[in-house]
């Protein structure tokens, strides 16, 4: 019986310490997720300023170069919701469907949307400049999520064994 009962503790403890790894994972992923779109911005400025393909023809490439990523769905979506709608609101819907798999934030997903603005509406200088100006945006976010992740992510891995341990020291 005895037995059982450290099994239990011991188990208890792996889901308390699990989820404060969970929580923390997210604020990894934000910074992950928000450098990838940045390297996406760097080859759609790319394949604007030197291929002059199609922006369709575009997404299509980049969302081919992320392997299982929410960048290559958002993509797709932007891709496939172009053939019905502007290139603004396709991609401001691919974003928003897109925004419940991912671990961004409001903020990060207006800076995201801003792209959709000029893009496919001016020339191709006025699309890099675009192109540009949302990188820089994102560097931002990406220093903040940084930060963020720095502080917050051992804060919560530290809380959920702390929680565990709490848990143990109340059931023995």
């Amino acid at each position: 019986m005895i037995f059982f009962k450290y099994i239990v503790l011991f188990f208890i403890f792996l889901v308390s310490a699990g989820i404060g790894n969970l929580i923390s994972k997210k604020y990894r992923n934000r910074v992950y997720e928000l450098k990838s779109f940045k390297e996406a911005f760097n080859i759609l400025e790319a394949k604007i300023k030197f291929t002059y393909e199609p922006l369709g023809d575009i997404f299509e490439e980049i969302s081919n170069l992320f392997y299982k990523n929410i960048i290559k769905s958002v993509f797709i979506d932007a891709r496939k919701n172009m053939n019905n709608m502007d290139l603004k609101t396709s991609w401001c819907t691919s974003l928003d469907v897109n925004k419940i798999k991912t671990s961004l934030n409001n903020e990060d997903i207006n800076v995201l949307k801003n792209l959709g603005n000029m893009l496919g509406k001016t020339d191709v200088e006025g699309q890099l400049s675009e192109i540009k100006l949302n990188m820089n945006f994102l560097d931002t976010q990406i220093m903040n999520a940084e930060e963020y992740c720095k502080k917050n992510e051992k804060m919560y891995r530290t809380l959920g064994t702390i929680f565990g341990l709490a848990i143990i020291i109340i059931l023995i």
